[in-house]
């Protein structure tokens, strides 16, 4: 490749002479494709530094190049982020009591289900053995008034329908009793007066008044039973109301039973809250309590974390949530693990921002199978927000502004020649430029001293060994 390089001369005693030279990377060049002859300059100078003598000129400004390029660039917002496990509970025992056992230590690996830690449960023990035993009584006395209910019943039902009959049967009775008295009044009166007549013996009439005394005194003993057999059938008839006080009494010794059964379930519930279970695979990562203390309601006992996959959670400010949404790249950096690039997508974005702040929380969802990923640790989230594929691109220090606009200095034939540029997207250390003298390869200055301007003279100590002049 053919490259312009220039240099300077100096005779002793005489001023600087500006040279220009055509050199040829392949052949007769230095390791950076610079001639051989600027390295005999700079043994000469070197030879001439205690001479008096005054240049004739101004002395070229020393000036660092490199090649623009053409390459992808993109600008990004860097967002304050933290690990979070996938799931964190903080676990405790709505009873309180002493502390019994803790059966695991921070960082042991816990399964679903796997009993953690218990609260001494004697007295609850004593007291569901005791409701045990009140619910044997009650559903003895409930079997007993179960069973002893229909036989009162059919008692009750069959005292009534014997008071019926009896009271029938006198009725009967008394009803005969009163045709038979009729009758013997009738043959009584007839035969009295037949005696009269003496168309009857004495005796007949005497035996005929003997039968009506008889049959009035029957009578009067028939009704007598009436009352008796009447209060009878009332009382068979009132007990058949004790069918409803032997049902209540039923229904007394079933609530009774529900009672103590309730009891005994509350009591076995607050035993089995006195335990608790891991209710996740996870990692132990506090224990806040040991054996013998003493564990009020909700107090914190230990805590297991879900690590192997892991929230990435990071503030998004409310001008930047425009490039942030569900399935978008990101990456991210931590202090924590130096020299180490994570990626990932965005997995959501809270649709309200975090309390008392403009800013949204973003999450990222990873695998975290080794666990190198720490709940808590401080992280910086990376997402692209514009990118230009095959831009051409200088280092941010070589364009400047002016009144005139952007431009970027060039190296022509041992002078500065200034091109003027439109600036596209720009990084930290890169800019993207457009103008038809900047092409992949066009050589620019990069350190520009104070008193460089268009057409200065220049000496380049330093460059690509590619970089090309506009022409």
């Amino acid at each position: 490749m053919t490259r312009h390089v220039a240099f300077y001369t100096k005779a002793i005693g005489g001023p600087y002479t500006l040279r220009s030279t055509l050199t040829n990377r392949t052949s007769g060049t230095g390791p950076h494709g610079f001639a051989v002859p600027l390295l005999m300059l700079g043994l000469a100078l070197a030879g001439c530094g205690g001479s008096k003598a005054q240049q004739s000129g101004p002395p070229p400004l020393a000036v660092d190049v490199t090649a623009a390029k053409q390459q992808d660039i993109a600008t990004s917002i860097v967002l304050d982020g933290q690990i979070a496990p996938l799931l964190q509970s903080t676990l405790s025992s709505t009873q309180s009591g002493t502390l019994a056992e803790v059966l695991v230590n921070e960082g042991d690996r816990v399964h679903r289900g796997q009993l953690l830690a218990k609260l001494d449960t004697s007295l609850l023990q004593a007291q569901l053995d005791g409701n045990a035993a009140t619910v044997a009584q009650s559903q003895a006395k409930l079997e007993g008034s179960t069973v002893q209910a229909p036989i009162s019943s059919q008692q009750y039902s069959s005292a009534v329908y014997a008071a019926r009959q009896n009271l029938q049967a006198a009725q009967n009775t008394v009803a005969s009793d009163e045709a038979a008295l009729r009758n013997a009044e009738l043959v009584n009166k007839s035969d009295q007066q037949l005696v009269k007549q003496g168309y009857v013996a004495q005796t007949t009439a005497e035996q005929a008044r003997a039968t009506y005394v008889a049959a009035v005194a029957a009578l009067q003993s028939a009704r007598q039973t009436l009352p008796a057999a009447q209060s009878a059938l009332q009382t068979a008839e009132s007990n058949t109301g004790q069918t409803k006080i032997d049902q209540s009494t039923i229904d007394q010794n079933r609530a009774a039973l529900s009672q103590a059964q309730a009891n005994v379930q509350l009591l076995r519930t607050q035993i089995d809250q006195s335990s608790i279970y891991a209710p996740f695979d996870g990692v132990v990562t506090q224990r806040l309590l040991d054996p013998g203390a003493f564990a009020g309601p909700n107090q914190p006992i230990v805590q297991v974390s879900q690590l192997d996959n892991v929230y990435i959670n990071a503030n998004v400010p409310d001008e930047d949530l425009a490039y942030v949404r569900p399935g978008t790249s990101a990456q991210f950096t931590s202090q924590s693990l130096p020299g180490r690039t994570f990626g990932g997508t965005i997995f959501d974005v809270n649709a309200t921002p975090t309390s008392g702040t403009l800013s949204y929380r973003a999450r990222l969802r990873l695998p975290n199978p080794t666990n190198e990923l720490r709940g808590g640790m401080l992280v910086n989230v990376i997402v692209q927000k514009e990118k230009h594929p095959g831009a051409i691109v200088v280092p941010r220090s070589a364009v400047f502004d002016s009144d005139q606009g952007s431009s970027v200095y060039t190296v022509v034939d041992g002078k500065a020649k200034m091109l003027p540029v439109t600036v596209g997207l720009q990084t930290d250390t890169l800019t993207e430029v457009h103008g038809s003298g900047v092409r992949p390869g066009t050589v620019v200055i990069t350190t520009r001293p104070d008193a460089l301007q268009d057409g200065s003279v220049v000496a380049v100590s330093g460059g690509p060994p590619n970089a090309k002049s506009p022409h």
